[in-house]
């Protein structure tokens, strides 16, 4: 699910300033390509004018009261800011459903009232305020104003997941600075008897700060935050650029040069990301992630291109293999030790996966991936899959090897898998 924020003050504000730029937007869909530069224009007005800033709260209330106009000018702005989101979706094969805070509205209006009747709000200066066992910080449930905070649709949110969903397990994905916030709203959830933590299983996954080269806030040169469509875009030209350098536009069609500078710029974005520690701050660099040694997307993919590659070298299809191994009962080799030290750390995959799926640190899998593509290397250099003559001639194709070349790809292939990269047959 996608959290997102798509109601609210900064609506209002938008609507203000599409009336003023749009007047017929009613009746003509307004050209806004540019959402990103549409909301600074509108926040510096709204920074600035008290009339407009006012004009915005105006425009809240009536968005709030469904009023037809403000409902129309807040779905051609959503509407705007999804097809842009789902760009990024497509190129990095997400899959996410939308529900923003706007689903619930009328939830939030049931989680108060709940409150209330169980007495479990309390005045603050004129806030209505909830505290719980655990809480250092209470929950903000009703403004002076009369109007809801996050506090308030992320408890509504909460309860929904688990009596509407019959949620099992709920993981929350959010920046490591809303530790505090969360850890809140889960001891007030429990303490309004919305979550049981013996029935549902919660977790909030944090994550570090991304800085630069510079070890500052990731940012542009002018100092704005950098784009993720910038990013995939530069990523592209970049691993372009590193697959002409390894002159790879010569042996490749255009169609397999695509498919290798997607999975290396998108792989190498992503692979960066979650090789690191969740829970740290890392250093983004292109240079270091675009590096085809040490732990890093290019080595993996490469060494997961180059393990699938050996079968095709010996001129043996995956069927071949498959009825090889079935019809002559050709089993894979562990006599030799090298080619025992590589069974042995694949059969650790399912423990490697248990043990993520209880910390949540992805970066455990990587570092296994790792290990895997090194011990593959020590077996490769010490055990001939394939054997030929002084001139080039294959003499010998050991199936047993290969059949542990293919156990190494497709282990390999689940991590890319659960990690979200595209690997190539050929790069």
């Amino acid at each position: 699910l996608n959290h997102i924020g798509d109601w609210g003050t900064q609506f209002g504000m938008l609507i203000a300033h599409l009336q003023d730029e749009f007047p017929n937007y009613v009746t003509e869909s307004p050209p806004i390509s540019d959402l990103m530069s549409f909301y600074k224009q509108s926040k510096t007005r709204f920074d600035n004018d008290e009339a407009f800033k006012a004009r915005a709260y105006q425009c809240v209330v009536k968005l709030q009261a469904h009023e037809p106009d403000y409902m129309k000018g807040w779905n051609l702005i959503c509407d705007v800011s999804r097809r842009e989101f789902q760009k990024i979706y497509d190129r990095l094969d997400v899959t996410i459903k939308e529900r923003g805070e706007s689903f619930y509205q009328d939830r939030m209006n049931a989680v108060v009232e709940d409150l209330k009747k169980q007495n479990m709000l309390e005045e603050d200066e004129g806030r209505k305020v909830m505290f719980a066992p655990g809480c250092d910080i209470p929950l903000t449930v009703v403004k002076s104003d009369g109007g809801y905070t996050y506090d308030t649709s992320d408890m509504a949110a909460l309860r929904q997941r688990i009596s509407e969903e019959n949620a099992d397990w709920i993981v929350y994905l959010t920046d490591a600075g809303q530790s505090t916030h969360f850890n809140s709203v889960f001891n007030c959830a429990k303490r309004a008897g919305y979550y049981s933590p013996e029935k549902v299983r919660i977790d909030h996954v944090g994550f570090g700060v991304v800085l630069g080269e510079d070890k500052k806030k990731f940012k542009t040169r002018s100092g704005d935050t950098v784009r993720l469509v910038e990013l995939l875009d530069e990523g592209l030209k970049r691993s372009l650029d590193k697959l002409k350098e390894k002159e790879r536009d010569k042996v490749l069609s255009a169609e397999e040069l695509k498919a290798a500078m997607e999975s290396v710029a998108y792989g190498c974005i992503k692979y960066s990301d979650l090789s690191h520690n969740r829970n740290h701050e890392y250093v983004f660099s292109f240079d270091k992630m675009l590096e085809d040694k040490g732990n890093t997307a290019v080595y993996m993919l490469y060494a997961y291109t180059r393990i699938r590659s050996i079968a095709r070298t010996a001129k043996v299809s995956d069927e071949e293999l498959a009825k090889i191994r079935k019809e002559k009962g050709v089993k894979v080799s562990l006599e030799h030790e090298k080619e025992l030290k590589l069974g042995k750390l694949l059969l650790r995959l399912p423990e490697i996966i248990t043990r993520i799926t209880e910390d949540l640190l992805l970066h455990t899998l990587c570092e296994f991936m790792y290990e895997v593509a090194n011990t593959f290397t020590e077996f490769y250099e010490h055990c001939y899959c394939v054997e030929k003559n002084s001139s080039g001639d294959i003499v010998k194709v050991n199936y047993d090897r290969l059949l542990l070349c293919e156990a190494t790809a497709n282990v390999l292939a689940a991590c890319f898998n659960i990690l979200g990269l595209k690997p190539v047959q050929k790069m």
